[in-house]
């Protein structure tokens, strides 16, 4: 079967008082040209739809068209919530989503069957996949007294309680002759930071790569901006996020990852890059004379030396 597999889109994000809804536009109608190049049977957003819990109106219609899109190309589409995310905002969405062929997970649900979804490929594959949203470390805690496995001990960690809870939801990743994915918002010790991830919900709640079954053939991650894959027993992998989301990330180069599996052989992973987006440069130099600047095609920021006086700020922020 084929992968496609994306995440933190970060709809709506302001970036120094500018829109960038143009950009997320042209992002993701490419991201849709590649699903219809590319013809995968799953389709995975690894959570961050939004930038914002509260994400206005034009938000939820650009991202609820692009899912819509997305499963238009004859995909199944699975997307869960991020810790951007307002997670009961999205499972509010479900009926929506159901309607149209999507599947949504936005929050930890009582009963673990909900996040074990299953398919058939056209050619008649098997495949099944874990959808785990962001979990915080308070509700990790509530999600395993929920699911009735032993009691919680007050100084266990955070990758403790992810580690059981992977463990109860991946229980029938034994079984022959089935692609066994897991997709979720977290962040895994060994991954590097894009730059513009929130760091205090990035380090606290890294957990190590061993809580994902040997069993699994894919792990579809979201969380940290950069395209990465990490070692450990099973591929997984990253996105990274299909633009340059802040400054911190003028480095990176935008994709969206392609995936081929089988039950019986290794994943077979590709990137394919992503080119709409505006790039993100920095410029450094005093504001009598500011270092060359980039292309009209980039977004910039400033750096200027110089003693202060008022009104500094406004010729860099106008440039």
């Amino acid at each position: 079967m084929k992968l496609l597999h994306t995440s933190d889109w970060h709809v709506g994000k302001v970036l120094k008082g500018h829109s960038r809804r143009e950009e997320h536009i042209a992002v993701l109608a490419q991201l849709v040209e590649i699903a219809r190049a590319e013809r995968p049977d799953l389709v995975i957003v690894a959570g961050d739809l939004y930038d914002s819990a509260a994400p206005h109106p034009n938000a939820t219609k650009l991202v609820t068209r692009a899912l819509s899109a997305l499963r238009a190309t004859g995909a199944a589409v699975v997307a869960i919530g991020g810790n951007h995310d307002n997670g009961p905002a999205l499972d509010a969405l479900r009926p929506w989503a159901e309607a149209a062929g999507i599947t949504l997970r936005g929050t930890v649900r009582e009963n673990p069957d909900e996040h074990v979804i299953e398919g058939v490929t056209a050619a008649g594959e098997r495949w099944r996949l874990v959808a785990l949203p962001f979990v915080s470390q308070r509700f990790a805690v509530r999600a395993i007294e929920m699911y009735e496995l032993t009691a919680a001990e007050a100084t266990q960690t955070y990758a403790d309680h992810m580690a059981r809870l992977l463990a109860r939801l991946t229980e029938r990743f034994d079984e022959p002759d089935v692609i066994n994915l897991i997709t979720a918002h977290l962040t895994v010790v060994g991954g590097r930071t894009g730059g513009g991830e929130r760091e205090a919900q990035v380090f606290p709640y890294a957990v190590p790569a061993s809580v994902f079954p040997t069993s699994a053939h894919y792990v579809a991650l979201g969380h940290l901006h950069r395209a990465q894959t990490v070692p450990g027993p099973c591929p997984i992998r990253y996105s990274g996020s299909p633009l340059a989301v802040d400054f911190g990330e003028e480095d990176n180069a935008p994709s969206v990852t392609v995936v081929e599996l089988a039950p019986t052989r290794a994943a077979q992973v590709r990137e394919i890059p992503i080119t709409a987006a505006t790039p993100l440069r920095t410029v450094r130099g005093t504001l009598d004379g500011p270092a060359a600047l980039p292309g009209p095609h980039a977004w910039r920021g400033g750096f200027g030396g110089g003693a202060p006086r008022a009104g500094r700020a406004e010729p860099v922020q106008r440039r």
